[in-house]
């Protein structure tokens, strides 16, 4: 068993930036491929970036290829969001998740293929 809690959230101006991150404890020791999910309000939670558990593949949905940009601490077994270029349309609660995967080198896309879940951090970009 795994948790996981993000941090780094808060409330940005347009054009801003911001760091999340999120940090396991728990049975640290094993190997996990995260991902970075968000869901606005009246909306689904949607994929936004994920890392193979070998931190050398990512991937990310297209609304913020070029901006953010996802990576991990094999040494803190943390795992960040950098946000760049934010816009309002980036409002939303973002959630952090992980798996383990069979191999290394997969990136999860799917929230239904993670196990592990945090409680989320608010991101308000203002215009």
């Amino acid at each position: 068993q795994v948790q996981l809690a993000e941090s780094g959230g808060g409330l940005v101006q347009d054009g801003g930036s911001l760091r999340l991150s999120c940090a396991p404890s728990g049975r640290t020791n094993s190997n996990y491929a995260m991902g970075w999910f968000r869901q606005a309000p009246g909306k689904e939670r949607n994929f936004l970036a994920g890392i193979s558990w070998n931190g050398r593949n990512t991937d990310y949905t297209h609304s913020v290829k070029g901006r953010f940009t996802v990576s991990r601490d094999t040494a803190k077994s943390t795992v960040y969001l950098q946000m760049n270029s934010l816009k309002p349309e980036d409002t939303a609660v973002y959630y952090c998740a992980a798996a383990q995967p069979l191999s290394p080198i997969l990136v999860l896309t799917s929230g239904g293929q993670y196990k592990y879940w945090g409680q989320g951090t608010q991101v308000t970009v203002s215009s």
